[in-house]
């Protein structure tokens, strides 16, 4: 019978103080690939493959610690351009790659996919949903946020947010699935409803969404359908604050908002969601029909920071100090969409360039600490944000190399760099790479794929509203390049 890891085992040794290895830092982690972990090395547990636990991961893997990384997932997601797999630019696997791939070289790591289902504190001790206990003596949260319905949870099934990668194909199933209906609608019937799509929240999750789909249906599939026109529909960003990208300089939520006017996207400011029901959302006191809903407008933390018992903020965001820990726990760090950290009389935003430092700072505090010197304080270095605005347009305040504000063709340009630049591994960067350049010259999108259930919520409550009504007469035919005689 095969011993089990000594890892999961809660009677496994704790590290002696005086152990060999502590001051050993500059040494790699063993070479064979099946190494048991070492009682004498200090265990550190990150929970999270996103982008604060990769970063620590990365930055263990030089100490001597044996390091788990458990997720839920198999993979690790670049969040950032997660709107274009949803709107059918890039494939899934253009932004994701596993977790274990990408930490292979990494001899003193492993990787659980499994999910946390407790913590215990005093024991350092944590319960996965497979029943394993896992000890540790340093443990690393780094779980993320999720959407946030502001208490409405029965708006999730009708107003899909945009966090994981099935999060992303519900988005491109429903919105491509929009235009086939009223393509078959008009063939069948003559008339369909009409094609509004609403997406609630002007953050900058919510522009990019919103510029895409406008896009889709004025550039993109325009020479696709015969009997309907998609250049027709509607794309309606509401936000409830004066102004959308509301964390930005005024003079680049402005540009944002004309950039987005250009393309055809209604933009409405001021105006605060009351309902939203199949096929309809209830706004400033008006009821709109919308085909496709998609939730932009809020997140909170994942409900992992719940289980240490520490501070929370409204969005249940763990309270951390200079050094990322929670309130008396110098053993655990909470890092990323989890974290809530002050700076500068800020909190620190809730994105991928701070989860990124925070991963790098914690193994630095770990390896402080195994060298017995003193822990640096975390500080946020910004190099500022960027929002894409359709095809060929975006806006970006640019803190490093030099302060800027920067907006059309340049951001856009800039904003495709760092995104290729960011992205983990060679073959994701060249295949992102050649699917923008074969978007940006052939006017095509090569995964505009549905697959799943063919329904859509409340399309067939507008057709059975719609025939009390005179149907909408078709468009006149136009004439296709692509068709042959």
């Amino acid at each position: 019978m095969t011993r089990k890891p000594n890892l999961l085992s809660p009677n496994a040794a704790l590290p002696h103080p005086l152990c060999r290895e502590a001051h050993q830092l500059a040494e790699p982690a063993e070479p064979r690939r099946n190494r048991r972990p070492d009682p004498c090395r200090p265990r550190v547990v990150i929970v999270g493959g996103g982008f604060a636990g990769i970063h620590a991961a990365n930055g263990l893997a030089r100490l001597p610690v044996d390091v788990t990384l458990v997720d839920r997932r198999n993979h690790h997601t670049f969040q950032p351009l997660l709107y274009q797999v949803a709107l059918a630019v890039l494939s899934p696997a253009d932004i994701a790659q596993p977790i274990r791939t990408i930490l292979r070289k990494r001899r003193n790591t492993q990787v659980l996919m499994d999910e946390v289902a407790g913590i215990d504190i005093s024991a350092r001790e944590i319960s996965l949903a497979s029943g394993a206990q896992l000890p540790y003596d340093y443990l690393v949260l780094a779980t993320g946020a999720t959407h946030s319905y502001f208490g409405k949870d029965e708006w999730a099934l009708l107003a899909p947010g945009l966090k994981t990668i099935e999060d992303a194909l519900e988005i491109r199933r429903r919105v491509l699935l929009a235009f086939e209906l009223a393509e078959r609608q008009m063939v069948e019937h003559g008339w369909h409803p009409a094609l509004n799509f609403v997406v609630i929240g002007g953050g900058p999750t919510g522009v990019e969404l919103a510029g895409a789909i406008s896009d889709i249906a004025q550039l993109y599939m325009r020479r696709d359908f015969r009997h309907i026109d998609p250049a027709k529909s509607r794309v309606l960003l509401l936000e409830g604050s004066p102004r959308i990208l509301a964390a930005y300089p005024d003079d680049l939520s402005a540009k944002a908002e004309a950039a987005l006017t250009r393309l055809g996207v209604e933009v409405h400011t001021n105006t605060h969601v009351t309902g939203i029901g199949p096929g309809w959302v209830e706004a400033a006191g008006k009821r709109m029909d919308a085909v496709v809903t998609l939730w932009a407008a809020g997140v909170q933390a994942s409900p992992l920071g719940k289980l240490l018992d520490a501070p929370l903020d409204r969005r249940g965001c763990v309270l951390v100090d200079a050094h990322l820990n929670p309130p008396g726990l110098p053993e655990v760090f909470v890092l990323g969409d989890l974290a809530h950290l002050e700076q500068d009389g800020r909190q620190v935003p809730g994105v991928a360039q701070p989860a990124m430092q925070m991963g790098d700072h914690a193994a630095k505090m770990i390896a402080a600490d195994l060298a017995g010197a003193e822990r640096p304080a975390f500080r946020y270095f910004d190099k500022g944000d960027m929002a894409t605005i359709g095809r060929m347009d975006a806006v970006a305040k640019v803190e490093w190399p030099f302060k800027a504000h920067i907006n059309g063709f340049p951001a856009w340009v800039t904003w495709l760099t760092v995104h290729i630049f960011f992205l983990i591994g060679f073959r994701n960067r060249l295949s992102v790479f050649a699917a923008w350049i074969w978007t940006y010259f052939t006017f095509t999108r090569g995964a505009r794929l549905i697959t799943g259930d063919q329904r859509l919520p409340g399309w067939q409550d507008q057709i059975a509203a719609g025939r009390v009504a005179p149907p909408v007469p078709p468009p006149p035919p136009t004439q296709s390049p692509n068709l042959s005689s």
